[in-house]
């Protein structure tokens, strides 16, 4: 970057004594471009997944992003796909991940750009983006997201003044320049984090680059956008891919946890929303009662955890007392889903394959710990997933363990990657950015707190269109 910076100096020199002649050696267009970084300078970070389809799909958009830099002309940017950066699952978190990347890459890059896999990138603008950035210093860039009120799933931070803390829409992609990425690299060989928990990854990536005011803010840039305008130079395509017809309701076993003393709110709920979509469906609680009807699995119920009873689930699952199906869905009874959309979004997702699809949160993962798709969202789990769980010896060390936890923990050890989906929702609408939400055409929710669940069920999940009858 020296040589750039004596660069630029001989340029304005050479302006200065000879106008003329610089003119007409170098166009003003010409010139523009001398002074842009070049894509040589650019890292790339596709945050992809091990699971074959979105591996497949990182790799589409790395030939589309390198095909379209070959035809700017501009240098070559490199292109990282996060799911190979290491063998470390936890990679997906991206603060482990920020070491290696600047040992790999710090000596020749100056900015490292982190996208979705469906986050479509226009190269010439992103460049004239970064051109209004000077390099050497620490910039965090984005499209802003806030909360709009006190949230739990961030633990209530800046719940006086929601609006005075952004952190980055992940569907708009974010950029640091190198001496932040260096700072940060740093740091996280020598501390450790506040929370052995990953909840919500971009809020806690921007509360850990501010370092309670010691660190940037997010600087909020215009043509990083979620949809596509004019100078954009990022824009997002879809939450909710089209990969063919819906799969067949008879495709999906639904599994819904419930307990006695839920019998008369919850499960009403459940039974007026989204049950009419379910091929199967089953409501197993602590006690058997006719008039639902629900199944009893002989645990007993827990204020928590839940964990024996969703192995019996499982087992359940792969006995001959329910209808074969490839996949399974366990969920809480305040939860509430839209089976159409996930029946759209199975379709992308191969059953053969040992499959762990939801929201996915992390333990420990600075350390080697491990990830695991949240209950509250719902589980959804391939009948080769829950096979190979099953038959690992795999089990809870407690009745009333963190089924997820433990699940995601014993997929770790079989080497099951974790898949995670943004439609998926621990927590309710009012607990995520509205500007995040309202683009997406979200799967389930969770919790009914405060709440009408039927309002929510309404607004966020029911299709009006008519409904596939497969």
């Amino acid at each position: 970057m020296l040589f750039a910076v004596q660069l630029f100096g001989f340029f304005i020199t050479a302006i200065k004594l000879v106008p003329s002649v610089f003119s007409e050696a170098v166009s003003e267009k010409s010139f523009f471009f001398i002074l842009l970084p070049g894509l040589q300078e650019v890292v790339v970070v596709i945050q992809s997944q091990r699971n074959s389809y979105h591996a497949r799909r990182s790799e589409q958009r790395k030939e589309e992003i390198l095909q379209q830099a070959a035809e700017e002309g501009k240098g070559r940017p490199v292109v990282v796909l996060l799911h190979e950066l290491t063998e470390y699952e936890g990679d997906w978190s991206i603060l482990p991940a920020l070491p290696h990347l600047f040992a790999t890459y710090g000596q020749l890059a100056s900015w490292f750009i982190f996208v979705e896999e469906e986050t479509r990138l226009r190269l010439a603008a992103l460049l004239r983006v970064l051109h209004r950035y000077p390099e050497h210093e620490e910039w965090f860039l984005g499209r802003g997201l806030h909360d709009d009120g006190a949230s739990i799933i961030h633990h209530y931070a800046f719940s006086e003044d929601p609006s005075s803390f952004t952190y980055p829409d992940p569907s708009a992609g974010w950029a640091v320049s190198k001496p932040l990425l260096k700072r940060l690299a740093v740091r996280l060989q020598h501390e450790s984090l506040k929370s052995d928990f990953t909840i919500d990854l971009h809020h806690e990536i921007a509360l850990y680059v501010w370092e309670e005011g010691n660190g940037p803010k997010l600087t909020a840039v215009p043509e990083f956008c979620s949809q596509m305008r004019d100078n954009c130079a990022t824009s997002f395509t879809t939450f909710l891919p089209d990969c063919g017809e819906p799969v067949p309701k008879t495709d999906v076993f639904v599994a819904v946890k419930t307990c006695h003393k839920f019998h008369h709110d919850r499960v009403p709920v459940v039974r007026a929303t989204w049950e009419k979509d379910a091929g199967f469906l089953e409501f197993y609680s602590d006690v058997s009662d006719s008039s639902i009807p629900t199944i009893s699995l002989g645990v007993p119920n827990t204020e928590r955890g839940h964990c024996g009873k969703t192995f019996a689930i499982m087992r359940r699952f792969l006995s001959g007392a329910v209808p074969r199906a490839d996949w399974l869905l366990i969920v809480d009874d305040d939860t509430l889903v839209s089976l159409s959309r996930l029946r759209m979004l199975l379709r992308c997702y191969d059953s053969r394959e040992a499959v762990s699809l939801g929201e996915r949160y992390g333990y420990g993962l600075l350390h080697k710990g491990y990830s695991y798709t949240t209950g509250g969202g719902g589980m959804v789990l391939s009948r080769v997933a829950v096979s190979r769980l099953m038959s690992s010896g795999c089990s809870c060390h407690s009745d009333d363990a963190p089924d997820d936890m433990v699940i995601g923990r014993c997929f770790t050890s079989l080497g099951v990657p974790i898949t995670h989906s943004p439609l998926f929702h621990q927590a309710r609408p009012d607990d995520y950015s509205g500007k995040l939400i309202s683009s997406q055409q979200a799967i389930s929710f969770h919790k009914h707190w405060n709440v009408d669940p039927l309002a929510v069920y309404k607004h966020w999940l029911k299709d009006d269109l008519p409904r596939d009858e497969l």
